[in-house]
């Protein structure tokens, strides 16, 4: 049985691990990778590989999904928006420091990958995904294959502008109005301390008031503990993702729409409001494309980065 090591960096934690081509995990584990700069996360990334290959030394590649713009025939990571890389030989950098072949993707894709191949889109041709974190990545598997673009930096579907003259977009993103800037967990926590701040009688208010940090985790759980507050906060971020999910369904008359990310733990609250505006503002027939949660949570884009060194080293 083949496996690889398969890295998922997001804006706040990297996993790694190790997955067979039946989608087993045989090793993991997750690093923060908050506030470090690129040589810090450098040398994190290659402590918690040789972790993973010294558990799994049967590991025969390394795949890595980053959450930035890529450039694959040069393996350069070009942009990334929430971490601090910008134009590294990232896949060279780290073959050479773990003597291995290493192959590299958009992280997002790499969620994408995995869920058509194991999850939501399994045996299905067309899939769009969004991974709804820090900020909001995007992937493609068109007629079973992944879309990446002329030179692999395509998908970047969090910014899709659903507002043209709406807020500055995070990071290092020169737009405005990006269904990033308006719906990702970054944008919930935001709506989250307005709407506690406006509403001090609300369970985001008491947070508030006793000192707590409102994230979007926060939002999250009062809204599925049932606080309207918190409720409408979480379908205000679905309306906005609802906007761009109407211009995807669109665009690519996807077979389906997964959402993955944390912000995804908020269910129906979320998507009941994006598939409403979806239906209102789609084109027939692609106004009934179904949008559902990923499958694999969390672990999607490791296992993904996983599955593409088992199957790009073939």
């Amino acid at each position: 049985m083949r496996a690889a090591i398969g890295a998922d960096l997001g804006g706040t934690k990297m996993a790694v691990g190790v997955v067979d081509e039946d989608r087993n995990v045989l090793h993991s584990s997750t690093e923060a990778t908050l506030g470090r700069d690129l040589d810090e996360l450098l040398d994190v990334l290659e402590g918690e590989l040789r972790e993973a290959l010294e558990a799994c030394p049967e590991a025969e590649a390394i795949g890595l999904g980053i959450p930035c713009t890529i450039d694959r025939a040069r393996g350069f990571a070009i942009s990334a928006v929430n971490l601090p890389i910008e134009n590294v030989p990232l896949r060279d950098i780290i073959g050479e420091r773990l003597g291995m072949p290493t192959f590299m993707d958009n992280d997002a894709n790499m969620a994408a990958l995995a869920e058509h191949r194991f999850g939501a889109g399994r045996g299905l041709r067309n899939l769009v995904m969004l991974t709804i974190g820090t900020g909001i990545g995007g992937g493609l598997v068109l007629e079973g294959e992944l879309y990446r673009g002329s030179i692999g930096a395509g998908a970047e579907l969090g910014h899709i502008v659903i507002d043209e003259n709406g807020p500055k977009c995070q990071g290092n993103c020169p737009n405005h109005g990006c269904v990033e800037a308006l719906a990702s967990g970054t944008a919930l926590a935001r709506a989250g301390r307005l709407a506690a701040s406006t509403h001090p009688d609300s369970a985001l208010g008491r947070a508030l008031a006793a000192g707590e940090t409102i994230s979007g985790r926060t939002v999250t759980e009062a809204a599925i503990a049932g606080d309207e507050i918190a409720v409408e906060t979480v379908a205000g971020i679905g309306r906005h993702l609802g906007v761009a999910l109407a211009s995807l369904a669109n665009i690519f008359d996807p077979d389906v729409i997964t959402i993955g990310g944390g912000v995804a733990a908020a269910g129906d609250l979320l998507l009941e409001p994006a598939r409403r505006e979806l239906r209102s503002r789609a084109l027939p027939p692609m106004n009934k494309t179904r949008v559902v949660i990923a499958e694999l949570g969390p672990a999607a884009g490791m296992i993904g980065s996983a599955t593409m060194a088992i199957e790009e080293s073939a």
